[in-house]
């Protein structure tokens, strides 16, 4: 055999050596996208995201992560550690503000709420964030540099009492050499923290509404929500930008302790993920799209789009 036919053999089993690893090659998927959940804070109002969490399930939409604000870390909480809606419920249910807070003597604050120490030992499935089933950010600020700080390893209780520490009316909370109180000064919502955890889809849940019915305060707490409510309008800046959809559940007209109504509470959360459900989904379908996306050689399958609730 000569030269000139070596050669050419050669070149042919190089040129089919080319032609069987493009058949071989594969694009590797676009992997699901991470959604994270913001709870945001409202006292008993926020029982409201017992329902988005039970339609969030039932669509079997994944969630990845979560942070929460007050009443948010506290459902937060709950929820990560294992605790269902059903069962977020029943506690509901069976809540009151003596549950967790007692009133006491003292020139910071008119309550305490060292009872939410039991009452989580109690309903907590776990008690560490190293431990939960779900990544979960707790928001609290620090009372002496307002900084927003963000809690993620070690004991969850103490975390979830100082993000609920409202200012004025409980007591600040004490963790390790800082005093910390209500996340809400920070982040109303914490949606930055979650694209720093690695979400790069936020639902934001915002329980907006007003403290009071009536055109006058008729207590100091009135004055004080009241306050904080309008402060919490013109941080929205703050948070809004980092979300990719905001969910306000209709809260209006709920009281700061209307637990009697907890079911109702839950109801209205319902309503509002239902209505946003399309637009998450979207986010699913758009990424399951992509993951088809590959050379010419590769086989392409139309994709069964899920209907629509």
């Amino acid at each position: 055999m000569n030269v000139k036919k070596v050669g050419r053999l050669l070149r042919s089993v190089q040129a089919f050596g080319r032609g069987f690893s493009r058949r071989l090659e594969v694009i590797p998927p676009t992997p699901t996208p991470v959604i994270g959940l913001a709870l945001g804070g409202g006292f008993a109002r926020g029982i409201a995201h017992v329902g988005v969490l039970r339609v969030l399930e039932e669509e079997q939409i994944p969630i990845g992560m979560i942070t929460g604000t007050s009443v948010g870390a506290l459902i937060g909480a709950l929820y990560c550690s294992g605790v269902s809606c059903s069962e977020m419920e029943q506690i509901a249910n069976q809540t009151r503000f003596t549950t967790f807070a007692r009133w006491t003597l003292s020139r910071c604050g008119f309550a305490t709420n060292d009872r939410m120490t039991d009452f989580l030992h109690r309903v907590l499935k776990v008690k560490t964030f190293e431990e939960l089933r779900i990544p979960l950010g707790i928001v609290a600020t620090d009372f002496n540099t307002g900084e927003g700080v963000v809690f993620r390893s070690g004991s969850m209780i103490d975390p979830v009492r100082a993000s609920c520490a409202y200012p004025g009316m409980f007591l600040p909370v004490k963790i390790g050499t800082r005093l910390f109180v209500d996340g809400m000064l920070s982040y109303p919502v914490a949606t930055r923290p979650l694209r720093e955890m690695g979400a790069n889809r936020v639902l934001a849940i915002h329980l907006k509404g007003g403290w009071m019915s009536r055109t006058e305060p008729r207590n100091l707490f009135e004055v004080i929500g009241q306050s904080f409510s309008i402060a919490q309008d013109a941080m929205a800046t703050s948070w809004r930008p980092s979300a990719d959809l905001v969910l306000e559940p209709e809260v209006t007209g709920f009281g700061y302790d209307d637990f009697r109504r907890s079911s109702d509470l839950v109801r209205i959360g319902e309503l509002a993920m239902r209505e946003a459900i399309p637009k998450v989904r979207a986010w699913l379908e758009t990424e399951s799209d992509t993951c088809l996306t590959a050379t010419s050689s590769v086989l392409k399958v139309p994709v069964m789009k899920p209907q629509q609730p």
